[in-house]
């Protein structure tokens, strides 16, 4: 069950890394706090995230539905760098990941190291109806 609701999930998304001269979207990390807390994508279309840790502690930024949430809440990966929507940012230095939603729909983004969530470093990445 837990591996259909993965490929079913992995199928929403379309996943790279970027390097490419698109538009990129800052999301700031400062006293423990996404800033932007909301950013807007359009469904099918990529967005490029630029996750700068302006903290001088690690983060984490890991977006997704409340199954993935759960995972991590419960989980040990001490580091993420292979799925984009799972970043793990080093303090003072910046990530950058490109995802795509082709549903419409507000995912939750989520810091979960020790305490992180509880102290409010979450964000939600709205992702809008294509035109």
């Amino acid at each position: 069950m837990v591996a259909a609701f993965l490929a079913a999930f992995a199928s929403a998304f379309m996943f790279a890394r970027s390097g490419q001269s698109e538009d990129v979207t800052t999301v700031a990390i400062r006293f423990s706090r996404f800033e932007p807390a909301v950013v807007t994508a359009t469904a099918g279309q990529p967005i490029t995230l630029r996750l700068r840790n302006d903290d001088p502690i690690g983060h984490e930024w890991i977006v997704g539905p409340d199954a993935i949430h759960e995972r991590h809440r419960t989980g040990t990966e001490p580091y993420h760098d292979a799925v984009p929507t799972e970043v793990t940012i080093p303090a003072l230095q910046s990530r950058t990941t490109t995802v795509k939603f082709d549903a419409p729909g507000d995912y939750v983004f989520i810091c979960h190291l020790p305490g992180h969530e509880a102290y409010g470093m979450t964000g939600i990445l709205r992702v809008l109806p294509a035109d």
